[in-house]
């Protein structure tokens, strides 16, 4: 007898490693008997689904599973373990566990409370053979080496190769132990057969073992079935027809998600104007010519499809085999296809093919594996069902090779094309969706909701239908009733004519009550009038413009929170996208409001990131509303097709304990089409000073699988530089209107993330350092919890929580840095902050960048006078500010010039001496920082005993600062009147080389700044002088 286990899945994993991941592998032992499977890289939800048989000697064993965490240098953690006793499967109708979860125990007594996740398994024990037709599984061996010995298991594991039809692996032969008396044991039979066949009614043959020698290891041979049986099991399954096999396998589904996409990455996403399961039917059923034409179109021959089989009853699945076409690279080679359903519920479906081509060079190391998944699609309007495909692949490899990357581009080229040809051929057979239909869906399925305005008697009744406010009537009239049948009372104590008061504690009691019971109704009435104004929301107004449409339609609510005494909330939302706020209707004393309200935000040039969803208490127009919850809808990570409706559940203290959630139908839409993505490229190019580029659609396409992005994010540069971390990693900074990504894939390893524009607080200059290669580096820095998911390549995490990231060694960092600037200003900055660049004048004046090696050219700039004073200094002493010794520097630092540095005075002709000038602005003037380079001339007054220095100053990183340089003039007089003062007279003037409507505001911010800087400069040397005196 054996038992036969398959390792399906597990869940919910604890992390083990430092990037928040483990690598996950499944150790199982019966006895001495042992097996593993394969490792999973990075996954806290492994998918394996490996199968293993163990020769059962004595039915009081139990089964160990236990899952470990690979460690390459140090002893693998432990996760978890389940064990299993055998009289637990012997006990189960027909000696079958079925598929099933189970919850992993810690190996630790001392850890019961730790949470280890669940492990998915199906258990049967067999008199049989485990296949007729095909590879058995993996059968197991006794396992006494070194558990940290994994040279001698990857030995052990690659003596033969198994398939199983889902997952590849090696198979190991099964060692049996040397037993002293041979002749006994080959003519007894053991315990549990003879139990099996009292209670099961079933004959067994007796299992013949052989003994072992230190030099020959033999498998044990069982019986075959006995030939009616095997007849009888053929009969039933030639006459089951395919939809017979699938409702079969329906029944046994256990309602589990959908598996994962494949690491290689999506090859194939299309949805179709048919039901999932006629889908699955044109491209699986064995009545369907679609593998037969596809042949033909692909030169494919000998193809050989074999019939639909039940694998241990459970696994549904059927080999084909063909000889591929040659190429100009491989001749032709024969190629074994296994196909197994890994889900089929009647309306997702997930079949997993893995292909076998040992002909080809380092054939014999890897499978090439491609995972279909058919899922319902979106709505139609006419109602009818749709479906969505999605293809991915990936390449499984046995053994390591240098190869590797060759053999995964290889085939991932093989494989674009053939299913360029599976894509056209499938659209013959089943109509593609065209995007016209979501949208007219997106229309019926918004003019169906339907908003019920509330009555005012109805509010009333939520108001006023209380006990409160019953006790509260019946308490005024029970008063108002005494007060016309008492006698009017004689004045005593300290009252007087028009003042009676109370005369014993119980009156002053209940006088209290009175009042603060009549403040309690007033505030309601307060409340019910605020409730009628409030009840108008957002709903209905309709969005203006073209561009990215954003349109969310909010349903209901489920068990919000409860805020009030009433034991109810009166709750509203607030939807936030690009800046932008729309607010519902406040839905009074419920917990499970209905809106049915619609939402659409104004047309955004750019798409948009995220959108930030509140739920709100309403407790009066003045006081502070109390969170019931909030939830964040990040577009670039979420299918659009799983928004169009969805349940969001909202995160927070309340929301979590009461499990909030809200009912949404979003929808984004383009209504421009490509124009939209030109048109954000030309505003870019004017804020970048360069020209942009628009890529191919195939590097669009490759971009946004390599992250995952949608289809309608693009790429607009990239740049190769180096993540620095502990060592700088060479890779490329990838920046698109919505993210920054950096990838690098250096001799296998590859690093790979991510993060918005809006997640990042500040980017800094870093100047340059033997550490920096002689270049500058950008550090971008992080909000707090913001970009978790790429923590694995931040630089450090600050003590206030704000992942660091530095890129350096940038070919071109000028280029680099003015576009990341631009892009995460554009994006990062609210409205209030962010001025928006017009182009005006008909006549655009032609901008260099600094890469083409000329200088931009300025207007002569009108100049105005900002500051003018007598300063109590010599002239020599005042000078020394423009000298670049201690006394600049000191004053310059403390007027808010950062890494102040100059050069020294070189002499441009007789008269005239010209230095240049560097410095960054420190936060306190310029919030968002910014670098001034300016280039300083001196020259003597041809009057007066004086010097005359004009400054032309450039700014870079700060606001709108392309668009114009700034002209100051210092002119200084020796007073001859008094030996140790000084004229001075600052004039400035602004040479603009871009036109902008805002000219005006911009011109008297600058003015004001500038004058009060350079009156604290001049102060502060006039302190400085009289100090040192």
């Amino acid at each position: 007898m054996r038992l036969y286990v398959q390792v399906i899945e597990a869940r919910g994993l604890p992390a083990m490693d430092l990037n928040g991941l483990s690598d996950p592998y499944v150790r199982l032992q019966l006895g001495k008997q042992r097996a593993k499977t394969k490792v999973v890289k990075k996954s806290l939800n492994p998918f394996w689904d490996e199968e293993f048989n163990f020769r059962v000697g004595d039915l009081k064993e139990e089964l160990i599973i236990l899952v470990l965490d690979e460690d390459k240098y140090f002893s693998d953690d432990s996760i978890g373990q389940v064990k299993l006793p055998l009289a637990k499967v012997l006990d189960a109708e027909n000696l079958s566990l079925g598929s099933a979860w189970y919850q992993l125990q810690p190996k630790s007594k001392k850890s019961k409370n730790k949470e280890c996740g669940e492990i998915r398994l199906t258990l049967s024990l067999s008199q049989s053979n485990p296949s007729c037709d095909g590879t058995p599984p993996r059968t197991c061996s006794e396992d006494l080496t070194s558990h940290s010995d994994k040279s001698s298991e990857l030995k052990r594991e690659s003596l033969s190769v198994e398939s199983n039809g889902k997952i590849d692996s090696y198979s190991v032969s099964e060692a049996e132990e040397a037993e002293p008396d041979k002749e006994e044991k080959s003519q007894s039979r053991a315990f549990f057969d003879r139990m099996f066949q009292i209670f099961s009614g079933k004959s067994t043959e007796i299992t013949k073992s052989t003994s072992r020698d230190i030099d020959f290891v033999e498998v044990i041979q069982e019986e075959p079935l006995k030939p009616e049986a095997t007849e009888l099991a053929d009969d039933t399954v030639s006459n089951s027809t395919f939809d017979e096999l699938l409702k079969i396998l329906e029944s046994k589904d256990q309602g589990g998600e959908m598996p994962e996409n494949l690491t290689g990455g999506v090859i194939l996403d299309q949805s179709y104007a048919v039901s999932p399961s006629e889908l699955n039917t044109i491209i699986f059923s064995p009545n369907s010519n679609f593998l037969q034409s596809l042949a033909e179109i692909q030169g494919t021959t000998d193809l050989n499809i074999e019939p639909w089989r039940f694998e241990n009853g459970e696994s549904l699945k059927r080999v084909v085999t063909y000889i591929k076409a040659a190429t100009k690279l491989v001749k032709a080679v024969k190629a074994t296809e296994e196909q197994i359903y890994l889900k089929a519920d009647g309306k997702n479906y997930s079949v997993l093919a893995s292909v076998s081509t040992p002909d080809v060079p380092f054939g014999s190391y890897f499978r090439c594996e491609v995972l279909y998944c058919i899922m319902p699609g979106p709505q139609l309007p006419s109602e009818e069902e749709s479906s969505r495909l999605v293809v991915s692949w990936r390449i499984n490899f046995f053994q390591s090779t240098m190869m590797k990357g060759m053999i995964e581009n290889g085939a991932k080229q093989g494989l674009k094309d053939s299913y360029v040809q599976f894509a056209e051929l499938l659209s013959k057979n089943a109509k593609p969706l065209d995007l016209k239909d979501v949208e007219s869906s997106k229309e019926q399925i918004l003019a169906s909701l339907q908003t019920e305005q509330e009555s005012d008697w109805k509010l009333a009744c939520r108001f006023f239908g209380n006990f409160t406010v019953i006790s509260s009537i019946f308490v005024g009239l029970y008063v108002t009733v005494h007060i016309l049948l008492a006698n009017r009372s004689m004045i005593q104590g300290l009252e007087f004519t028009g003042l009676d008061l109370p005369d014993s504690i119980g009156e002053v009691v209940v006088c209290g009550v009175l009042v603060l019971q009549g403040e309690r109704v007033l505030k309601m009435i307060g409340r019910f009038l605020q409730a009628r104004k409030k009840r108008e929301s957002d709903h209905g107004i309709k969005a203006q413009g073209d561009g990215w449409l954003l349109t969310v339609a909010l349903i209901e609510g489920s068990d919000l929170a409860a805020v009030d005494s009433s034991g109810y909330s009166d709750p509203y939302v607030a939807f936030t996208c690009h800046g932008k706020t729309k607010t519902s209707s406040i839905k009074f004393q419920t917990l499970d409001p209905h809106w049915n309200e619609i939402f659409e935000f104004d047309a955004m040039i750019d798409p948009p990131s995220t959108m930030e969803i509140n739920v709100y208490d309403f407790d009066g127009p003045f006081d502070e509303a109390v969170s019931l919850g909030h939830a964040e809808v990040n577009f670039l990570k979420s299918n659009l097709s799983e928004l169009a409706d969805a349940w969001i559940s909202l995160e927070g203290k309340l929301a979590q304990a009461c499990q909030s959630k809200l009912h949404l139908r979003i929808f984004l839409n383009n209504t421009r089409g490509v124009q939209v993505v030109s048109d954000y490229l030309t505003k870019m190019e004017k804020e970048v000073g360069k020209k942009i580029n628009l890529r191919s659609p195939q590097t669009n396409s490759a971009f946004q699988k390599l992250f995952g992005l949608p289809p309608e994010e693009f790429l607009i540069n990239d740049f190769t530089c180096h993540l620095k971390r502990k060592m700088p990693i060479q890779g490329r900074l990838f920046l698109s209107p919505r993210i920054i990504g950096f990838y690098t894939n250096l001799f296998g390893h590859k690093i790979k993330f991510f993060f918005l524009w809006e997640d990042i607080e500040d980017i800094q200059v870093v100047p340059p350092s033997l550490t920096s290669m002689g270049s500058p580096s950008l550090l971008i820095i992080l909000r707090r919890g913001r970009g978790l998911d790429a923590r694995h390549g931040a630089k450090s995490l600050d003590p206030d929580g704000r992942l660091k990231f530095q890129f350096q060694s940038f070919v071109s960092f000028n280029v680099a840095n003015r576009t990341i600037m631009a892009l995460w200003k554009a994006k990062s900055l609210s409205p209030e902050q962010k001025v928006r660049i017009v182009e005006e004048e008909s006549e655009e004046k032609e901008l260099h960048s600094e890469e083409s090696g000329s200088f931009l050219g300025v207007e002569d700039a009108k100049m105005s006078e900002v500051f003018s004073s007598i300063v109590p200094v010599p002239l020599n002493s005042l000078m020394e500010i423009f000298d670049g010794d201690s006394l600049e520097q000191k004053v310059m630092e403390k007027v808010g010039c950062v890494d102040y540095s100059a050069t020294p005075w070189e002499s441009v002709s007789p008269d005239v001496h010209q230095r240049q000038v560097n410095y960054k602005f420190d936060k306190n003037i310029s919030r968002y920082g910014g670098e001034v380079t300016s280039t300083q001339q001196r020259s003597r007054l041809h009057d007066k005993n004086g010097w005359l220095i004009e400054e032309v100053m450039t700014l870079q990183g700060v606001l709108l600062g392309d668009y114009f340089t700034l002209h100051l003039r210092y002119q200084i007089d020796d007073l001859q009147s008094k030996s140790k003062a000084c004229h001075v007279l600052v004039s400035l003037g602004i040479a603009w080389l871009k036109s902008t409507k805002h000219q005006k505001r911009i011109t008297k911010n600058v003015i004001a700044n500038s004058s009060t800087r350079l009156k604290e400069m001049f102060r502060l040397v006039e302190k400085e002088f009289s100090t040192g005196k």
